[in-house]
Order: structure tokens, then C-alpha cells, then sequence
């Protein structure tokens, strides 16, 4: 994170066009990144879980929605600072945006699915088919600027991309994907195994109650 600070800031040279403001690319891009990727890999744990019934999976798809509902927030956020000086607003209607933002409330609607349904199987199911529609959403947003041409810069990485990046600023942004990424495996390592806890906690505190 120090190295990728220090080659945002000081040594990647300012984007012509964008001047200075260009610089939050280097966040918004791989905390975009990493909130698709989280989804997904909600989606997927969730069937996983459900076929297996291995309570792993489903400690795995939990704390990825935690970690997921943050990194689209920062999304937005960050989205939503690049586009004032910019486009002269802080929020537009665009699609890229706006499919952005009904990832972050496919996020909020997991979590608050899990809270509120019935414990057990049946909520998991129910949390299973919201995560599903997000593993949905994250290729839309993605595809986004392809289907349809509007405000939001082109696509210059990956498959698909349509312009380049000058050779310094894309060592900056794969060093920034990078320590973004591990980032997140770290607190996801780190969530899974604080949730194996709290499940055998609730397990213990069950036994309890119906042993008294």
C-alpha cells in the first residue's frame, strides 16, 4: 500500500486531459474490481454451501458480503468524487453508475436478508437467490460502457478495452490491483475465520438453551 501510495502521488506523471483528479483512478478501479469480484464470489459460495450443506461456504459467502457492501461504498464514493470536478456533478444517471449502484443494494438486501429471514436453511436459500442476482450485475457493470455510450470513460482494462494506458500509469494501476487484492484477501481470511467462530458460538450458546 506505501509503494502504491507513493507511485499514485509522486512518481505516475498527471494525465493530460483530466489533470490531477485522473489520480483517484488508481483507487476507484480496483475497489470497483474488487466489489464485482466479492459479489461473484458471494453468489458462488451461497450454491456451493446449499449443495454441500459445508458450513464453510456459507462463512465464506457472509463475510464476503460484509467486505463487499464496504468496497461499494467506496466505489460510489470515489465515483462520485472523480465525477464533480469532471462532469461538473456529483451523481448522473449513467449506466455504469447506476448499475453500480443496484450492486451496492443487491449487497445491502444479502445482508439484510440474512438478518431478518428465518435462521437456518431456508434464510440461507432465500440470501442465495439475492446473491445470484448480483453475480448477475457484476458483468453488467463491466459491459456497461460498451452497450451504451455515455459520460463514463472508455474501457482501457481488460479484455475488452478499448483504449490503452500510457506504460507508467499502467505499472501504477497494476501495483495498485494488486495491493488492493491481497487487501482484500487478507480481511476476508481474516472475516471467515472470526465467522467459523461466531458460528460455533451460536452453536454452543443453542445447546445451552435447550439443555436449561
Amino acid at each position: 500500500m506505501l509503494s502504491t501510495i507513493y507511485l499514485i502521488f509522486i512518481w505516475v506523471p498527471t494525465e493530460q486531459n483530466l489533470g490531477v483528479s485522473q489520480r483517484i483512478f488508481y483507487f476507484h478501479v480496483p475497489l470497483a474490481w474488487i466489489g464485482m469480484v466479492s459479489i461473484i464470489l458471494v453468489g458462488v459460495a451461497s450454491v456451493v454451501h446449499l449443495i454441500s450443506g459445508n458450513d464453510k461456504w456459507d462463512a465464506l459467502a457472509y463475510s464476503a458480503a460484509e467486505l463487499g457492501v464496504i468496497f461499494a461504498t467506496l466505489i460510489l464514493v470515489t465515483g462520485a468524487i472523480w465525477a464533480k470536478p469532471v462532469w461538473g456533478v456529483w451523481w448522473s444517471w449513467d449506466p455504469k453508475l447506476t448499475t453500480t449502484l443496484i450492486l451496492w443494494f443487491i449487497y445491502v438486501g444479502y445482508l439484510m436478508v440474512r438478518a431478518y429471514s428465518p435462521s437456518g436453511s431456508q434464510g440461507r436459500r432465500y440470501a442465495s437467490v439475492v446473491a445470484l442476482l448480483g453475480a448477475i450485475d457484476a458483468p453488467l457493470i463491466y459491459l456497461a460502457s460498451i452497450w451504451w455510450r455515455t459520460a463514463h470513460p472508455d474501457l482501457n482494462i481488460g479484455p475488452l478495452a478499448e483504449s490503452s494506458l500510457d506504460s507508467d500509469m499502467l505499472l501504477t494501476f497494476v501495483v495498485a490491483l494488486i495491493a488492493f487484492t491481497l487487501f482484500y484477501v487478507y480481511l476476508l481470511c481474516e472475516r471467515v475465520r472470526i465467522r467459523r467462530v461466531e458460528d460455533t458460538l451460536d452453536e454452543v450458546y443453542q445447546y445451552a438453551s435447550v439443555s436449561n
